[in-house]
């Protein structure tokens, strides 16, 4: 069972960080890993990126095939929500406000963007949270 939380967990991470990549980066174009780089650079930092977040992907799919498959539901959305959660509220805090590598949306309203990111990762967080304590996790 162990397995499949932590495969589920990575998955999450995988998963939010490549919809992080494709609309923030790629639909949105509102920022890059590193915005404070030439074009050629965003790129490759945004590839670098996926690259990342495609080994979570590759990584949680053998912890998963692996694991027990008579997890439940709960148990696999809890895990891979805290995973998401987590990982975009470290992104978030580590390079939106300590580090300023890059903001969700630079401009007038950056600090709402940053906030409203963080505050979304904690939404996850506290649902996949609930869904573990949850008696049909257990």
């Amino acid at each position: 069972m162990k397995t499949t939380c932590i495969g589920a967990f990575l998955f999450g991470v995988g998963m939010i960080g490549m919809l992080d990549g494709i609309v923030f980066h790629q639909i949105l174009q509102w920022h890059s890993v590193n915005m404070h780089t030439d074009r050629f650079h965003q790129i490759m930092s945004d590839g670098l990126f996926h690259l990342i977040v495609t080994l979570f992907i590759f990584i949680s799919g053998v912890l998963l095939w692996k694991g027990d498959p008579k997890v439940g539901a709960s148990k696999f959305w809890g895990c891979f929500l805290v995973g998401a959660g987590v990982f975009n509220l470290i992104e978030g805090i580590t390079n939106h406000h300590i580090l300023q590598v890059h903001h969700v949306k630079p401009g007038p309203s950056q600090p709402l963007y940053d906030i409203a990111y963080d505050l979304f990762a904690l939404l996850l967080v506290v649902i996949g949270w609930i869904l573990l304590r949850r008696k049909s996790a257990a």
